[in-house]
């Protein structure tokens, strides 16, 4: 058998090889692609769906020195595999490995980092406004999704883009839309005839000498304008494209790697904002994921064979479906609950929601600023809604989150994701929510140590007569008992769980289950804590706080979000607006730096955040020896 791939250890090596062994390549990178992330886990979809174009872009731009940025960058395993990254390829994803996302410091071909959709129109036209001021001759090329182009800030990109008319390339990779024989016939003969050279020139000489005469001249440029975005417009999206100042080359076929070559070689002499448009089929080569690309978009280690999840069996509910399920409950008992998502449905846990409830169900797009103020304006006008997000795209809409808080709106915030989220690493850890959302006034933050508070929690938030947000982890709940009943919370009150002299651990949602556990096992070596379940970052329960600073001497804080601004500078502030002195305090958190992909059982192991950690922190700061 024909091995192309082990002799790919640069793009130039590509660039060498003739059409049908590139057809063989696209072969063995799929094949590639499909065994690592079915013992990985991984963005399997995505990826499949662009091998044939990461080969085409390959073939004819020269990377590092031309630069690709691939808009949030899930898609870009084949490129990593052709970018002298095969061999460490097999730790994709895995803590100390390969990142699952384009990154500067593990490749020069890695043009700018990213984890975020909507990103990359702006950063390739920064890049090509850069190449511009240091006067270098060199292409950048833009790959962006048709699901990012929901997105504010890719049209922001577009407008600016097409007023500069940099030298740009936009590759807008359509997976979703279908075209069929008849009409796609047109399209490639419609996308041949533009991407021609001598066309392109003779085009734009033709323009260039019409402008220059009045009259008929006039007449004439007025008539093959209209004619050609007429024609465009009526089989196309051209005519938006062009509306932003870009030209605009197809539908393509996204798997036909001589027209895809053919298309970009055409293009790359061009020296003005261009957008080819190619339709792609998500999954490409690996039936599960063709037929189920949704559950393929971003999936844990699966059976190869038959694609099944390789998930245990009997695990408990996912914070997730609880959460999707407790709304669903409410919302039957409440007309008044709406449910936004931005473009997550599934990944939210709201699809149950939308079936039943498909008039108050709304899915925005990745527009999380517009998911935000659409909830002001339903909350304005007396509903109740709920966005559900995930933590670290909620950051997105800060400043449409202070809106809301300004308005003391009742929008509630469901942060799903938050805290370490295990391998799609730093750009997804959901570790600064507890940190920005805590300085709103009028903002309630809660955060449930199990699923059955998360599901108490729900309840408060519908009730409240203002902004709250409810934060809980990624994966699998405790398995604990559910209650029936629904019982709303009294805002800014914890609970003691074990109650203590020498100290207390005050910890907040994931961490209270570790930090009982380290006060058990401490209470065996004669060292007694209390525990407390904050529940609440914003309100702090101050009564409760305080009067265990002043007891005990000794304050430990416990959280899964960012040191900076997190849980325990919140005490801090506390005990310093009271005046208390005398009191030590210890947070444990994650520091100030951009946390590393691995499980999430290895993350909060590797800073101190599980029992384990918490009690060798304790002994430490109490000066206590461990029993032999």
């Amino acid at each position: 058998m024909t091995d192309i791939l082990s002799s790919v250890n640069s793009p130039d090596d590509l660039k060498a090889l003739a059409p049908a062994e590139l057809v063989t390549l696209a072969g063995e990178l799929r094949e590639t692609i499909i065994t690592v992330c079915a013992a990985n886990g991984g963005h399997l979809a995505p990826s499949l769906g662009v091998v044939e174009l990461t080969i085409a872009l390959h073939k004819v731009f020269s990377t590092p020195r031309d630069k690709i940025v691939w808009d949030v960058g899930h898609q870009a395993y084949a490129h990593k595999l052709l970018t002298g990254r095969r061999d460490s390829f097999p730790t994709l994803r895995k803590l100390g490995g390969m990142s699952g996302f384009p990154k500067r410091s593990e490749s020069p071909h890695d043009a700018f980092d990213v984890g975020h959709s909507s990103t990359s129109i702006s950063s390739a036209l920064g890049i090509a406004a850069a190449r511009d001021l240091k006067h270098e001759n060199t292409k950048v090329v833009a790959v962006i999704g048709d699901g990012s182009m929901t997105g504010g800030l890719a049209y922001e990109g577009l407008n600016h883009a097409g007023h500069l008319n940099k030298d740009l390339i936009v590759i807008l990779n359509d997976n979703e839309m279908s075209i069929a024989e008849n009409v796609g016939a047109l399209s490639n003969f419609l996308s041949r005839t533009m991407t021609n050279e001598f066309v392109h020139r003779i085009k734009k000489d033709v323009l260039s000498f019409l402008e220059g005469l009045d009259g008929v001249g006039q007449s004439v440029l007025h008539v093959a304008r209209k004619a050609e975005e007429s024609l465009k417009g009526l089989f196309t999206p051209g005519m938006l494209f062009q509306a932003f100042g870009f030209e605009y080359i197809g539908p393509i076929d996204g798997h036909n790697l001589d027209r895809l070559v053919h298309t970009l070689e055409s293009v790359k002499r061009f020296d003005n904002a261009v957008l080819i448009h190619v339709l792609t089929k998500k999954g490409k080569g690996y039936r599960p994921a063709e037929e189920n690309p949704s559950l393929f978009h971003g999936i844990g280690p699966f059976d190869r064979e038959t694609g099944k999840a390789r998930s245990s069996k009997g695990a408990p509910s996912s914070y997730t479906a609880i959460f999707g399920e407790t709304m669903r409950l409410i919302a039957a008992e409440d007309e008044k609950v709406v449910a936004i998502t931005a473009a997550m449905p599934e990944g939210t846990g709201l699809s149950g929601f939308a079936r039943e409830f498909p008039e108050r169900f709304f899915d925005v797009g990745i527009s999380e600023q517009h998911a935000v103020t659409f909830a002001a304006g339903l909350a304005a006008e007396g509903f109740r809604p709920v966005f559900a997000v995930y933590s670290t795209f909620l950051q997105r809409a800060y400043d449409e989150i202070c809106d809301v808080c300004l308005q003391n709106l009742p929008v509630t915030f469901a942060v799903d994701r938050a805290g370490v989220v295990g391998s799609d690493g730093p750009t997804h850890h959901g570790l600064f929510d507890l940190s920005y959302l805590r300085t709103f006034p009028n903002m309630v933050v809660m955060v449930p140590k199990d699923e059955n508070e998360l599901r108490h929690m729900l309840a408060t938030a519908l009730q409240h007569d203002g902004p709250i947000a409810l934060r809980y982890p990624r994966g699998s709940g405790f398995g604990v008992p559910l209650d029936q009943t629904l019982t709303p919370m009294a805002v800014g009150m914890g609970e003691i769980l074990r109650d203590g002299a020498q100290g207390a651990i005050l910890a907040v949602g994931t961490m209270v289950s570790p930090s009982l556990e380290a006060a058990e096992r401490l209470a065996g070596e004669g060292i007694n804590l209390s525990v407390i379940n904050a529940r609440f970052v914003k309100p702090l329960d101050r009564e409760l706080i305080l009067s265990l600073a002043r007891r005990t001497g000794v304050i430990f804080t416990v959280e899964e979000n960012a040191l900076e601004g997190g849980f325990g500078t919140a005490v801090l502030e506390l005990l310093e607006e009271e005046g208390v002195t005398g009191t030590t305090v210890r947070r444990l958190g994650f520091p100030d730096r951009y946390i590393e992909q691995g499980e999430q059982t290895e993350l909060r192991a590797l800073y101190s955040l599980d029992a384990d950690g918490i009690v060798n922190v304790v002994r430490k700061v109490l000066a206590v020896t461990p029993s032999p």
